[in-house]
């Protein structure tokens, strides 16, 4: 089975071909982050007019790469919620209206789902049911508990900021470039000392998360580092800031962010010992540090290959098939709307 997987919900504009729920056939990204770099985070109009200059280009190039036509395509898929709404529009009008041109039958997926479907992606070995699976991205923080395929149950959330975004506000308080998680585990890596600052972790009951603290932590500890008073502004710090402290802050930081995650993970565990498989799934799982502490500390841990980890066209078209596999219906193309009628004001 051959699916078209779209993906806008955000900064990037993305189509590809999946055949089976598991070999790539083409993954074409086009991202805007040369773009919003200089702003240091994305501009949800900038990003929609952008999605529909290179929107049809980027379909007809994966089809181009993976040598299909419209007639080999069993079905589309397409991110559906959530995301930025302009950009989410110009993906789903894109799908609805191939879906009808082309008379194939159209599947709304859900970001998340795609992010986690991402590990059945050009992999030999899948992970087992019962699983756990942790999701990191510059928008959510969550744990969540599937029993089986297109079964899930959100067992742990953040209450206020994502972690990615905690990332990318830290970078900025550091005077790094954007994204922030990269350019934190560059500059920590860069000789920083993880332990210098012992920055707090939130506490919050249960499996849910905060981050909202914690990036407030990194900026109070800046300013107390500086001999500057609370009230000195944060878009100032970087020019105080030497390469060393810089590289110690991010890599404290980094070690504090990826701590508090598995720790949460663990206590997931401990209340579902009969977990077999843990799934790290978002943009945040590509974060190298991460990566090397879940797999000391969690066995049977997946991860999705790098390039997958980001937003793509393949992870929604992964998502759509074990849709199909659980029989469920396609969607409307004439009928699909962004969000529910009911939560649009």
């Amino acid at each position: 089975m051959l699916i078209l997987g779209i993906e806008t919900s955000c900064d990037e504009t993305a189509a590809a071909i999946v055949e089976d729920g598991s070999k790539v056939l083409s993954n074409v990204v086009v991202s805007q982050i040369n773009i919003f770099a200089e702003y240091g985070g994305v501009i949800p109009e900038v990003a929609a007019r952008n999605h529909l200059e290179v929107m049809m280009p980027v379909v007809k190039k994966a089809l181009s790469d993976a040598n299909k036509t419209w007639d080999d395509i069993d079905a589309i898929a397409v991110t559906h919620t959530p995301g930025l709404l302009g950009s989410l529009l110009i993906g789903t009008l894109t799908a609805r209206t191939l879906a009808i041109i082309h008379n194939k039958p159209l599947y709304a997926v859900h970001h998340l789902k795609s992010h986690i479907y991402a590990n059945w992606l050009e992999t030999e070995k899948t992970p087992e049911f019962p699983l756990l699976s942790l999701v990191v991205s510059g928008g959510h923080t969550q744990i969540l508990k599937m029993n089986a395929h297109n079964h899930f149950e959100i067992i742990g959330t953040t209450r206020d900021d994502a972690v990615g975004e905690c990332f990318d506000k830290v970078a900025k308080i550091l005077g790094l470039p954007y994204p922030g998680g990269p350019a934190i585990t560059a500059a920590g890596r860069d000789g920083g000392d993880k332990n210098k600052y012992n920055f707090p972790k939130p506490k919050v009951d249960g499996l849910d998360f905060s981050f909202s603290g914690l990036k407030t932590a990194v900026l109070r500890t800046v300013q107390s580092e500086l001999g500057l008073p609370i009230s000195h502004p944060s878009h100032d710090l970087k020019n105080h800031l030497n390469k060393q402290q810089i590289a110690d802050f991010s890599a404290s930081f980094e070690k504090t962010a990826t701590d508090y995650l598995l720790e949460k993970l663990e206590k997931a565990y401990t209340e579902n010992p009969e977990t077999k498989s843990f799934v790290v799934a978002g943009g945040v799982s590509a974060n190298e540090l991460l990566r090397e502490e879940a797999a000391k500390r969690f066995p049977n841990v997946f991860f999705p290959e790098r390039k997958f980890s980001g937003d793509n066209g393949a992870m929604v078209a992964a998502a759509a098939y074990y849709e199909i596999k659980n029989n469920v219906e396609p969607t409307d193309p004439y009928k699909l709307n962004i969000m529910p009628r009911s939560e649009i004001k």
